[in-house]
């Protein structure tokens, strides 16, 4: 395996730059377009700035919504947003570089990754959210649930579960549906803070 490919997304250049510095190469660019930038690259690097991000920022960002983002946030109060925006990790902006690096070598390789200082902010229920029960998902959901968690298409679930792959899309069409998520991410990150699934 080469070296991986990362493309970094920052509003700021000043930041841009800097992040594509620490991590000794990388792709800076003033906007990050859904062409060969994005195809070419494994996984990719979102500075959030310094406000919770909207779902829109990460749909302008990564329009093709194929690469796994690995967020950096300013504080806590951040972290669920761009959770639920899309990355499937997120880290402090002052995050280390070796642990920025860890991070992209996971969400490369199908893993979720978050910093242990934003945990509490991302799992423990917030105040407002919906709180199924423990039988808010079958059995088979929830078994569907936690592969989608390790990063498997809908074909490798199929696959581990011995069911067709339009079985394990009604499955998903219904955590969806329980868990009120728009996203594979979102369903993850809502099982898991609600204690359906353990990451």
């Amino acid at each position: 395996a080469g070296p991986l490919r990362v493309v970094v997304a920052a509003r700021d250049p000043l930041v841009r730059g800097a992040l594509a510095h620490r991590l000794g190469g990388g792709d800076a660019r003033e906007a990050v377009p859904p062409g060969a930038l994005l195809a070419a690259a494994d996984v990719a690097l979102w500075d959030v700035g310094f406000g919770a991000p909207a779902p829109r920022d990460f749909a302008d960002a990564f329009p093709e919504g194929r690469l796994p983002v690995l967020a950096l946030v300013p504080d806590a109060d951040a972290a669920p947003a761009a959770w639920h925006a899309g990355a499937r990790g997120v880290l402090p902006r002052n995050a280390a570089p070796d642990a920025i690096a860890a991070a992209l070598f996971a969400l490369a390789r199908g893993l979720v990754a978050f910093d242990a200082t934003l945990a509490h902010a991302l799992l423990v229920p917030r105040a407002g959210d919906a709180a199924p029960g423990a039988d808010a998902l079958t059995p088979r959901e929830r078994a569907v649930l936690a592969l989608v968690a390790e990063g498997l298409p809908n074909k490798l679930v199929a696959d581990r579960l011995g069911v067709a792959e339009r079985t394990v899309k009604f499955h998903l069409a219904s955590v969806f549906a329980k868990l009120d998520a728009h996203s594979r991410t979102e369903a993850v990150a809502r099982g898991a803070r609600l204690g359906l699934i353990a990451l």
